[in-house]
């Protein structure tokens, strides 16, 4: 079978490369003043349905991606350069060379805005309700603070009804006073409180975020949110407020490091990655 041609960063120059994919070595293919650098995968791994399959084995997509930005970062660090989206392949080296020739100044204006910046990640998260040591409101409702409500309406209510009866020779409790000594309007009251609470912290929290994110887009280039890793793969269990990319200039890299350390705080933690190559200001749809 023959093979397919995988496609990694388009830039102005022709630079030596890393090996690729599975190995593979990387070339470089010309057109319309632009280099694009790829190479040769095999299509009983890379064809359309073989790559669905593919890309439900975790290994190979993680050993993919590392491959990928292996020849990326490598063409980044010696020039401008728009990284492709992970896995994009096409039928062979002639059909890049069309879509270069097709798009040059789509190619060109994303160049010309990423010459002399980097891409900045930053992520913030904070502790979930319930995680600061003191327990959920609605487990005590269930559990013991439950039971205390339950013991103590009912014991209330009979003595006061029996005073009552001692007192006033028959006596009746009111139905208002029984009403607001169960126990279940007590949990429906304390669980309307929790969720008052959590809404308002949901809230609270949204706020910090879009803070975050503009104080930090003022002052780079560009500024994307991207959506909240799933824990599974953040490989944490607290509340990741903010996924952010920011395209800063080089010469403003830490004055950028410098913000983001001082947003954080107040129980919201900032990690910082980078600097990258422009991954989330270059990519461009297959047309």
């Amino acid at each position: 079978m023959t093979d397919l041609t995988y496609l990694y960063a388009v830039a102005r120059d022709r630079l030596p490369c890393p090996s690729g994919v599975a190995g593979a070595p990387v070339r470089t293919v010309t057109g319309a003043g632009l280099v694009a650098y790829v190479s040769s995968v095999p299509v009983e791994r890379f064809g359309e349905e073989p790559l669905r399959r593919s890309l439900e084995d975790l290994d190979w997509l993680a050993e993919t991606a590392r491959a990928h930005h292996r020849v990326v970062d490598a063409v980044a660090a010696a020039t401008t350069t728009a990284p492709v989206r992970l896995v994009t392949v096409y039928a062979d080296d002639a059909q890049v060379a069309e879509l270069l020739e097709r798009r040059a100044a789509s190619f060109a204006d994303v160049l010309t805005q990423v010459t002399g910046r980097r891409e900045w990640g930053v992520k913030a998260y904070t502790s979930p309700p319930g995680a600061s040591g003191q327990p959920d409101s609605d487990a005590g409702t269930s559990g013991t603070s439950g039971t205390s409500g339950a013991s103590g309406a009912s014991g209330a209510s009979g003595a006061s009804g029996a005073s009552g009866e001692k007192r006033g020779g028959g006596g009746r409790v009111c139905a208002g006073d029984g009403q607001t000594s169960r126990p279940g309007t007590a949990y429906l009251q304390r669980r309307r409180a929790t969720l008052r609470g959590r809404e308002q912290a949901r809230r609270q929290a949204l706020q910090r975020a879009d803070h975050i994110h503009r104080a930090l887009t003022a002052l780079a280039a560009a500024g994307r949110r991207h959506r909240p890793q799933d824990p599974r793969l953040s490989g944490r269990t607290d509340v990741m407020l903010l996924n952010g990319a920011y395209l800063v200039d080089e010469s403003r890299a830490e004055e950028f490091t410098t913000l983001a350390g001082r947003l954080g705080g107040d129980g919201v933690e900032i990690r910082l990655t980078g600097p990258w190559a422009p991954y989330s200001f270059t990519v461009m749809e297959r047309s």
